[in-house]
């Protein structure tokens, strides 16, 4: 047996079931520098998942080992709790300078336990402490972690018993799958008004809340870029009843998005801000910073004994400082736009790429059924729908007297995607890893192909992306059933379920 099979295989038999990318990518890395990981079986593969998005300079990148060695060549302590250090006082001045201009003036900073979901705990608990009141608004989707606190504020708290006493989710827009089946401004209007309803009605059975947390743009919920109409209607509602905005950017921060902070393309300031994954230059490090008049916790409210993370602070110091001074997030804007251009040509191509949507580096590619007939908001035919009147236009005749045309499924009015196909979305994501690719699935079904790469790709190496994503979404494409294979296979797993109710 091979050193790759026998890892494999003993990490099988004794790690947790709970384990996950381990399931999807079978591979054991033992190299990687930039956006190529070389496995012990001295395959090469172009890492698109980075870490879940927390390699912002891609693996091992000069800069940040210099750091590192730095602090372990000084004798520095590497574990020094809450306490100041030199290492720390640098951190901390870079963060507040890359900070919205609203903010950065009247900023405090608490340093949580390492992950991204002990700091969305800790924004829980500081305004819940700082406005004496408990609710918490969240949205549908919306994914800050797997505490307790924060599955309970994300679209999976089905999960836990009893969860979310205090959880109100709220309508998040997007244009392809639309909660209200309009998208676009006019779905971005009716869930902010969704939002001033829920807040201003005596009766809508939800008390002032303590505060509003959101996802810029929404990763694990299947990369959902908010609007930015939409988010400055947030902020004004959340403004204008004293209700604290706390924005959730572990995974959008450090130039991901196209901005050095995703609530930069809005221009609005949240009141709290949720920091993790990159701003540990690719180590464990988690921060909340928010505005000043909210730190009202006692000593100890919040504290943990790995939040004194040296070797953390110094690598996430030489991160934020090389992506603002070469200027990485425009990069990753100008980029990430070329990447979706072609993209969406690719979903011309292929009728199993129901939509193409992201910002900047965080892309995501949703896959669909391309013969399936039902469809969320209506029926789709061949031709036409009106009314639950279907057209034939397939021949170039008339249509029916009451069908209208359909728009192009592409178009930004009365879209009708096809039904999620997680099936599709997995073996895309194997294709890929057979061709050297890896990238990350999400989205409500797990049905979204995600991109997160370095924001140091160049361009050589987005072209060798793209085309290893093109060749597997067609080879995944040939292999896809019909619909009436489809239909058979779902009778015969009718046929040998258990009878409920």
């Amino acid at each position: 047996m091979g050193v790759t099979e026998g890892i494999l295989r003993r990490q099988s038999a004794r790690e947790s079931a709970a384990r996950t990318y381990a399931r999807a990518l079978p591979i054991v890395p033992v190299r990687a520098r930039g956006l190529t990981i070389e496995g012990a079986d001295g395959r090469r593969y172009l890492d698109c998942l980075s870490g879940a998005g927390t390699l912002a300079l891609g693996h091992n990148h000069p800069v940040v080992l210099e750091a590192i060695r730095d602090v372990l060549d000084s004798g520095a302590p590497l574990h020094a709790l809450d306490l100041a250090t030199p290492v720390k006082d640098a951190f901390v001045t870079e963060l507040l300078g890359t900070l919205p201009p609203g903010l950065a003036g009247r900023a405090r900073v608490q340093f949580c336990g390492p992950a991204g979901t002990d700091a969305v705990e800790a924004a829980l608990k500081l305004v819940r402490t700082a406005t004496g009141r408990a609710g918490i608004l969240t949205f549908t989707g919306a994914y800050h972690g797997m505490t307790r606190g924060a599955q309970e504020v994300s679209g999976h708290a089905t999960d836990l018993t009893g969860h979310g006493a205090d959880v109100t989710r709220l309508p998040y827009p997007q244009d392809y799958r639309c909660p209200f089946g309009v998208g676009g401004e006019a779905g971005a209007e009716l869930a902010a008004r969704w939002a001033e309803s829920v807040l201003d009605d005596p009766k809508s059975g939800v008390p002032r809340p303590a505060g509003l947390i959101v996802e810029p743009v929404q990763g694990e919920g299947g990369v959902i870029p908010a609007p930015d109409t939409w988010l400055r209607r947030v902020r004004e509602i959340t403004a204008a009843r004293s209700i604290p905005l706390i924005a959730d950017e572990v995974q959008t921060g450090v130039g991901r998005t196209g901005a050095f902070w995703a609530v930069e393309h809005s221009g609005i300031t949240p009141d709290v801000m949720v920091l993790s994954k990159a701003i540990g230059g690719s180590l464990p490090l988690a921060v909340v910073v928010y505005r000043d008049d909210l730190d009202v916790w006692q000593p100890g409210a919040h504290a943990g004994t790995f939040r004194g993370n040296q070797l953390a602070m110094a690598a996430g110091t030489a991160t934020l400082a090389y992506v603002r001074r070469h200027g990485l997030s425009e990069r990753a804007a100008a980029l990430g736009a070329r990447m979706l251009t072609h993209l969406r040509r690719l979903g011309d191509e292929f009728a199993c790429v129901g939509d193409v949507r992201g910002r900047g580096l965080m892309i995501g590619m949703e896959m669909v059924e391309p013969e399936a007939d039902v469809v969320e908001g209506g029926v789709v035919g061949s031709g036409v729908v009106e009314g639950g009147v279907v057209g034939d236009t397939s021949d170039g005749g008339g249509l029916a007297p009451d069908a209208v045309p359909v728009p192009h499924p592409r178009t930004e009015s009365a879209r009708r995607p096809r039904p999620a196909s997680p099936r599709l979305a997995a073996a895309v994501q194997r294709e890929c890893l057979h061709r050297g690719l890896i990238v990350e699935l999400g989205g409500r079904h797990a049905s979204v192909v995600r991109l997160l790469p370095p924001l140091t790709i160049t361009d050589e190496q987005a072209a060798a992306v793209l085309d290893r994503l093109a060749d597997a979404v067609a080879a995944a494409a040939r292999t896809a059933p019909t619909a009436q294979e489809r239909d058979q296979y779902s009778e015969q797993r009718g046929a040998h379920s258990p009878q409920t109710g």
